[in-house]
């Protein structure tokens, strides 16, 4: 039986906060006046405004709490019903015009209780409206619904007092059965919850995450919601517990429930037709349209969720797109892609920059026996058409997965791979380095577009875009030392059997071999490994060739930031120079925090810091990403010395070495150039892609001339640039100056 009480009508405004929860001296609206605690600007009503109110059909429980402000025009308030106290700001003989809206300024039409309004608002057909404080210039049209309950907690998995441990909002990302779930709260990053879902063991440092997040709020009962001023909110049938920034923009909602709407003028959050969202936080800058279906979620700033996506306990980066498709249990890093109404996605931590591709299942149940399982994919992740995945799968950055149903449980460890399923064959097939071989195109223009697509107006933490960063080639140089292995095994084994060697010999034997000029293997085939837990065997496709790219890459690299560092000191002097990348440096680890590179040492003394109490907020913990973000220019300059140096074995450099490097890298930045290019030639040239042409003009005019490609075209300048800056750099060598 459903529990309708019957109460005095005068009291309808009254006893919003139970009164065990009302501290001694304070009354219900304590919180409320520090909310908004310009109480100076309201005053009572005058006789003649009352009977301006009655005249136009408005009624209130009692005139002596319908406070306004001196600039009030009581015509402008008609066929209102006015409950508890309400405070009006000015009312003025305007009309507000949006999006070719125009309202008469005033309320009108509505039931309102408990309410503080801004000046010059417009309230029209509201039939429920209950402890709000709204902003100035605020348009409020067509609701059904819109109140806030006393222990309204707006998205963040906070409890009110009374409220029992059971209620407390989770959200469950990683995994389906909980085990990484992480308190929401407002101005949570990705890097935070990445934090908390890791570490689990780690008992202490747990504790003090969750020390740390119910430490930013209080438990009192009574926060009123608040709209921002010129938010517009119109057709939406309930808004309930909900906070909005300034510059909202929320229209023909079904349901938004116990939410967080951040969004200010430069960054403005829109929320549209069909949406229904409850139990979420949304950064600024989102866009959220067309029958979106979220729960239990956070949205980083400037990302997008549209045409009917369903996104429930999952965490949302920065920058990144879900449409149509379904999300669940995720923890998914800025500049991520998924636009297909049948794609699945669960029970993953996808370290951004990737792309999700229609008929994409990954890590569903349906071909797993238990739902405790997870994939962890590095940034880069691109699974093409219809991929199903099995959990547990773990992936290196940047690798791309051929259109399969694979089996078996994969662990790829080679950044930048091609993974295929070859059934025919019955074999796991791996193309280590084949992006840096084969698409430069798409690798180089994605670095850009992830840069110029990063809109956000807050950059707290910062989001590394290039494909070749200390994560990748960290990658890399492991994937070197695991090709020299397996090379080495697979040479020794057809060549002397019976000889047992160590680790470096075998390492030792698979350089010679995959860098031999002539007798280099076509292909590696695997009987013994990881990379798939299944019986049978895996061929490695091209590994000499995807042995000498990885080296080129690293080089190439190094060399980048080496020449970067130059431009920055231009009057910097050869033994400078040669000292900067001569002085012995080890190369660190990097974890990748949420879309942020920072050295596992750096993370390592964070962790220590937030158990002893010497970090004891996530204000703190956000000051230390933006530190950082300040240092990581010299980390990776850092790292990149001593990635090159690990490379060329220690050796010595001086001035030969210096012009042969630089030299190098000309040549390297132009063939650079030409691969970009070539990878977009051939789809000029494709018959298959010209069948649909009448000629080259039609083809031309469809989709654009290849050298008037935008990209290209920004390449080449930048190319025109930098190859003056090296020669003039080689010159200055030579000279020895």
């Amino acid at each position: 039986m459903n529990d309708i009480r019957k109460e005095p009508l005068n009291t309808m405004g009254q006893n919003f906060i139970p009164a065990q929860y009302i501290p001694q001296g304070k009354d219900e609206y304590y919180l409320r006046y520090q909310q908004n605690p310009d109480s100076s600007r309201y005053r009572h009503l005058n006789a003649h405004e009352i009977e301006v109110l009655v005249r136009n059909r408005n009624t209130c429980d009692d005139w002596n709490n319908l406070m306004v402000s001196e600039a009030f025009n009581p015509e402008l308030v008609k066929n209102c019903k006015f409950f508890g106290l309400v405070r009006i700001g000015k009312l003025e003989s305007f009309f507000l015009e949006f999006n070719d809206l125009r309202m008469p300024v005033g309320l009108y039409n509505s039931i309102i209780i408990n309410c503080d309004f801004g000046d010059n608002v417009v309230v029209d057909n509201v039939n429920y409206m209950a402890y709000y404080i709204i902003g100035n210039e605020v348009i409020i049209t067509n609701v059904n619904e819109m109140s806030t309950t006393s222990h309204a907690k707006f998205g963040n998995g906070i409890l009110t007092e009374g409220e029992p441990e059971e209620i407390r909002i989770w959200m469950e990302i990683c995994n389906e059965n909980g085990g990484r779930a992480v308190i929401p709260f407002e101005g949570m990053l990705a890097g935070d919850a990445w934090l908390w879902s890791r570490d689990r063991q780690n008992l202490d440092l747990q504790r003090r995450y969750r020390e740390m997040t119910e430490k930013k709020f209080d438990n009192q009962r009574g926060y009123y919601g608040t709209i921002g001023d010129r938010t517009v909110i119109k057709n939406c049938s309930i808004i309930k517990d909900v906070k909005a920034g300034s510059d909202a923009y929320l229209k023909g909602a079904n349901k938004l429930k116990n939410l967080t709407i951040n969004s200010d003028s430069e960054a403005i959050t829109q929320i549209g037709e069909g949406c229904e969202l409850v139990n979420g936080i949304i950064g600024k800058g989102c866009r959220i349209f067309y029958g979106v279906k979220a729960v239990r979620f956070m949205l980083g700033s400037n990302s997008q969720l549209k045409y009917g996506a369903r996104l429930i306990n999952s965490f949302l980066g920065d920058n990144a797109t879900i449409s149509c498709c379904e999300v669940l249990n995720s923890l998914i890093f800025p500049a991520h892609e998924q636009h297909h109404n049948n794609s699945f996605l669960i029970a993953a931590t996808v370290e951004g920059q990737s792309n999700i591709a229609a008929g994409a299942t990954i890590g569903s149940n349906h071909n797993s026996r238990g739902a405790d399982g997870e994939i962890l994919a590095g940034r880069g992740f691109w699974p093409a058409l219809c991929t199903s995945l099995k959990h547990n799968s773990r992936f290196a950055p940047f690798t791309i997965l051929t259109k399969a149903d694979y089996p078996n449980e994969l662990d790829i460890p080679f950044p930048f791979s091609l993974v295929s399923n070859d059934v025919s064959n019955n074999e796991l097939q791996i193309m280590p380095a084949y992006w840096l071989m084969y698409n430069q195109f798409a690798l180089e223009r994605n670095a850009w577009k992830y840069e110029t697509r990063d809109k956000r107006s807050e950059k707290t933490q910062f989001l590394e875009p290039h494909y070749l960063a200390p994560d990748t080639i960290n990658s890399i140089f492991e994937s070197l030392s695991l090709l020299e292995m397996l090379a080495g095994k697979h040479f020794c084994g057809k060549n002397f059997p019976d000889k047992i060697l160590t680790d470096a010999e075998y390492r030792e034997y698979g350089k010679s071999y995959l860098t031999h000029k002539t007798d280099k293997p076509a292909s590696l085939t695997i009987n013994k490994h990881s990379f798939e837990n299944s019986n049978r065997h895996v061929k490695l496709l091209k590994p000499s060739e995807s042995y000498l790219t990885y080296r080129d890459f690293i080089t190439y690299y190094s060399l980048d930031l080496i020449v970067d560092y130059c431009k920055s000191n231009p009057a910097i002097k050869n033994s400078d120079l040669l000292e900067l990348i001569s002085k012995p440096v080890v190369r660190k680890n990097f974890d990748n925090v949420g879309g942020q590179l920072i050295p596992s040492i750096e993370l390592k003394l964070l962790k220590e810091k937030i158990v002893s109490y010497e970090t004891i907020s996530w204000q703190q913990v956000h000051e230390f990403f933006v530190a950082q973000g300040i240092e990581y220019s010299s980390h990776k300059l850092s790292h990149a010395i001593a990635s090159l140096q690990e490379l060329n074995s220690n050796q010595a450099f001086d001035k030969k070495s210096l012009l042969e490097m630089f030299t190098w890298y000309l040549n390297f930045r132009k063939q650079l150039q030409a691969q970009i290019r070539h990878s977009r030639q051939k789809d000029y040239e494709n018959p298959f892609r010209q069948m649909l042409y009448a000629d080259v003009k039609e083809m031309e005019a469809v989709i654009g001339k290849l050298d008037k490609t935008p990209f290209i075209v920004q390449q080449q300048e930048k190319l025109k640039k930098d190859l003056v800056f090296i020669q003039e750099l080689i010159k200055k060598t030579e000279l020895g100056e």
